[in-house]
């Protein structure tokens, strides 16, 4: 029994972003009865004709290819009744992209690009478990709306944040402008900065937070950070502290590589995780006092900033057509403002 989500995607562990959202499942396969022993390798290679085995044994190596809901290497020998399962960090390409009347904030538009402050909550790309009210939903409906016509299943996104982290994404509008804007993600010469609330005062004023990320070995929702290189791939963060409210830091963040979820992974590795990031076990109370009083008011700050405190700051890059520097600030969004407050009035008081 296979349930295929995609017969045309390959095994591609790369992430578009620092911030991408989880792993989707591309397709299940259930195995017959009467299977002989065979390498898993060699077994998903007959699905997946257009994948190579090196292909295949690199995503096994990731962690990705799952059997009875556990990872397994690629010498694993499949048996009858197994339940295999391939997670891959691209949703799948066989989602319809129906276009939905969703309000989103553009702040900048031309032939090439189009920018937006994405607000929490929204997902960017459809995917396994989210396939409509995205925010690729939305622009595929503004581009009708004004006559446009943009394949934003082929191109479109060029990089992508967290369905819970706000701020700026920049799109692009045809295949040209796709592969210009790629080429400087890829070489890391655009300007972005990240605003966030983390757990703890941080001692120094700045500093760089370097080590491997990857799939964490026991949490697969989570990515984990590997100093000795063992495992995951470089990433190496920049970050400087903006305020200290006693018990949460707000800081700066530069990404020297765009690792998955680099930033929580990388400040919860350094023990400040980010305030309120509930898959990083950030929504419980891990800096502070053990008083009552404490307690509520750090429940209270937790429904004013329902998510992880984090938000894509400012966005700068080379036009593709007019090579003039494009730069955009997105203001700090309502819910982290004003949880600001709310620390800065308490430490007053």
């Amino acid at each position: 029994m296979i349930e295929d989500k995609d017969r045309e995607e390959d095994f591609d562990q790369e992430s578009h972003d620092a911030d991408s959202e989880g792993l989707y499942e591309h397709f299940s396969i259930k195995v017959d009865r009467g299977q002989e022993p065979l390498r898993i390798d060699k077994f998903l290679i007959n699905f997946r004709q257009n994948s190579s085995r090196n292909k295949i044994s690199q995503t096994c190596r990731a962690g990705n290819v799952m059997v009875n809901g556990s990872p397994v290497k690629q010498n694993y020998r499949v048996k009858p009744g197994d339940e295999i399962a391939v997670l891959l960090t691209k949703p799948p390409r066989q989602n319809i992209i129906i276009p939905q009347d969703i309000p989103i904030n553009i702040v900048y538009e031309d032939d090439d690009v189009v920018v937006v402050d994405k607000e929490a909550g929204m997902v960017v790309h459809p995917g396994h478990g989210n396939y409509d009210g995205t925010l690729i939903n939305a622009l595929a409906f503004h581009f009708e709306k004004n006559g446009e016509k943009s394949d934003l299943d082929r191109v479109g996104l060029v990089h992508r944040i967290d369905k819970d982290t706000s701020g700026l994404l920049v799109i692009a509008k045809n295949e040209y402008a796709l592969s210009f804007l790629a080429k400087q993600f890829f070489d890391r010469t655009t300007k972005r900065l990240y605003w966030a609330f983390v757990w703890g005062n941080i001692e120094e004023d700045q500093g760089t937070i370097t080590g491997n990320i990857g799939r964490h070995l026991k949490n697969r929702m989570q990515m984990a950070v590997f100093p000795d290189g063992s495992l995951g791939k470089h990433a190496v963060t920049h970050y400087k502290v903006l305020e200290r409210l006693r018990y949460v830091t707000w800081v700066e963040c530069k990404l020297e590589t765009g690792r998955t979820h680099q930033i929580r992974a990388h400040f919860k590795y350094i023990g400040h995780t980010l305030f309120n990031d509930e898959r990083y076990e950030g929504n419980q109370i891990l800096k502070g006092i053990n008083m009552p009083k404490y307690k509520q008011f750090v429940k209270n700050v937790f429904e004013i900033l329902p998510r992880h405190a984090l938000h894509a700051h400012t966005l700068g890059f080379i036009h593709p057509t007019t090579k003039e520097e494009m730069y955009f600030e997105s203001p700090m969004p309502q819910d982290m403002d004003e949880a600001l407050k709310k620390w800065r009035n308490y430490l007053q008081s």
